[in-house]
């Protein structure tokens, strides 16, 4: 728990940050993943990660039943499922001045920090979607959500990719279940996240060597 919860800390740190620099032009840009402006993004972003504050105060499941991993299943990505979490975004973005951007994310995953650190590390909790998981593996999707949507971010507002090191090794882990990537593929953890997201097209080598090998990555949508 202790190092995806420093991961999930260090990633809101930075994007924390990020937002504090925002000017009003910054939010109404597109980003890849359309409909949602940079607001929209930032929205769902938030929501993500003050999400577990609300799951926390709910009764625990008495048992798990899926992983980070299974988090991100093809169900996840349903047309139905996938029209209500863009709604979502456009309906969660924040309606207040760029100045209080920074301000209620920081809240937010605050929020998220402390009750996570008060909670008992084995504590299970039942997500929107239904499924009920340890904290620690719901925590890791998380970081992913704050880590990648950063990635997004970047891209629209033109800035270098802020990942911080202990997100990118979480999300890293995650995305390929723990294994190396094939050999051939002389990737950085960054690269990694950028491909196996489809944020980066694969060229042919990479794909053959992927083919070649037999590795399946998780399944992930935007």
């Amino acid at each position: 728990m202790e190092p995806v919860l420093a991961a999930f800390s260090a990633e809101c740190a930075r994007l924390t940050g990020v937002l504090a620099e925002l000017v009003d032009a910054d939010l109404d840009r597109p980003t890849e993943c359309p409909p949602w402006t940079v607001r929209d993004l930032i929205g769902h972003i938030r929501t993500g990660a003050g999400r577990l504050t609300d799951m926390l105060a709910a009764p625990a499941p008495a048992r798990a039943e899926v992983d980070a991993a299974g988090y991100f299943g093809a169900a996840k990505f349903t047309v139905e499922v996938d029209a209500d979490r863009i709604a979502g975004g456009q309906r969660d973005a924040p309606r207040v001045d760029r100045t209080a951007l920074a301000t209620e994310f920081d809240r937010a995953w605050r929020a998220t920090e402390a009750a996570v650190a008060a909670a008992p590390p084995d504590r299970v909790v039942r997500t929107r979607h239904g499924d009920a998981m340890r904290l620690s593996e719901f925590l890791r999707t998380r970081v992913v959500e704050v880590g990648v949507h950063g990635l997004d971010l970047a891209s629209a507002l033109g800035r270098p990719p802020w990942l911080t090191p202990a997100a990118a090794v979480v999300i890293a882990d995650l995305l390929t279940g723990g294994r190396k990537t094939p050999a051939g593929l002389r990737w950085d953890r960054l690269t990694l996240i950028h491909k196996t997201t489809g944020r980066a097209t694969l060229t042919a080598p990479e794909r053959a060597a992927i083919d070649a090998s037999g590795f399946r990555w998780l399944a992930f949508g935007r």
